[in-house]
């Protein structure tokens, strides 16, 4: 039986997703198939009520629908319903459950690119505080992580992240980013500042350990002005490219029963993709 699952948003024509699980399915010799819907806001309900009766096993969700998937579905684990979004819709039962898959993929993405990397007892500064900020807030604390920084240059989403992750997530004024450094063994942007098309991330790096763990969720450009700056500086840095591979890993797993490995060759074929000049 063909297996069909696929990627819903408003706009979704940049999304690399049915790249990824088409590697995957031929790789592994799955009869099956992933493509992008365009789903616009007001026909998300109507899009789920129909799903499986359109032979789909399940959804990638990205925006502007994270937070209304969260909603029209049933809640798979105690983590996605702390964080009330859904990235991953899958059918069990008769039933449609939402996941999030962001945070797992965010500390795969780092144990791979940084092998020996571990989240216990580690101090980490976040620049951001969207939706994404939370997601990795929640996985970093199960995972051990001491004290969570977070700078915003809107404190009031800085200061919902501590109400609802507790004392250990500290929310701070963006003016206070370049000193919170002198903190980090790792540096999260979650923000879009440095993406292809953005104004450029401003911050001085001079109080950074020269051990921290630098990574930016962007993944275009490839490499982002702010992980270049702290290469060169002598940082290990993380490109966000890995997190985009890590975080398919369960929904595809899901959708079409195998659990797929993310490799050099996948990572090389979605790097060319998004700049044709990439070379390993």
């Amino acid at each position: 039986m063909t297996r069909k699952a696929c990627v819903i948003g408003w706009p979704i024509s940049h999304s690399r997703s049915p790249l990824i699980h088409g590697y995957w399915l031929k790789r592994y010799g799955i009869a099956g198939s992933y493509e992008r819907l365009p789903v616009k806001p007001e026909e998300l309900s109507a899009f789920f009520s129909s799903l499986m009766a359109n032979g789909l096993a399940g959804c990638n969700v990205t925006l502007p629908h994270k937070e209304a998937a969260f909603r029209a579905v049933r809640t798979a684990d105690a983590a996605t319903a702390r964080l009330s979004v859904v990235n991953t819709v899958f059918a069990r039962d008769g039933e449609l459950w939402g996941t999030s898959t962001d945070g797992e993929g965010f500390l795969a993405s780092l144990a791979a690119g940084h092998p020996g990397w571990r989240a216990a007892g580690q101090s980490v500064v976040i620049l951001g505080a969207g939706g994404a900020t939370r997601a990795l807030v929640g996985a970093l604390l199960d995972a051990g992580a001491g004290r969570i920084f977070i700078a915003n240059r809107t404190r009031a989403k800085a200061e919902e992240l501590k109400r609802d992750f507790g004392c250990r997530a500290e929310p701070h004024d963006w003016a206070e980013a370049s000193d919170l450094l002198r903190h980090a063994d790792l540096v999260i942007n979650t923000t879009s500042l440095g993406m292809t098309g953005q104004p450029a991330l401003e911050i001085d790096l001079g109080n950074l350990p020269n051990t921290a763990l630098v990574t930016d969720i962007v993944y275009t450009p490839l490499e982002t002005d702010l992980l270049k700056r702290a290469e060169a500086r002598g940082n290990p840095i993380v490109p966000g490219l890995g997190m985009l591979l890590h975080q398919a890993v369960r929904g595809f797993e899901l959708w079409f029963g195998t659990r797929p490995e993310v490799t050099d060759d996948l990572y090389d074929l979605v790097a060319r993709d998004i700049d044709p000049g990439y070379r390993r």
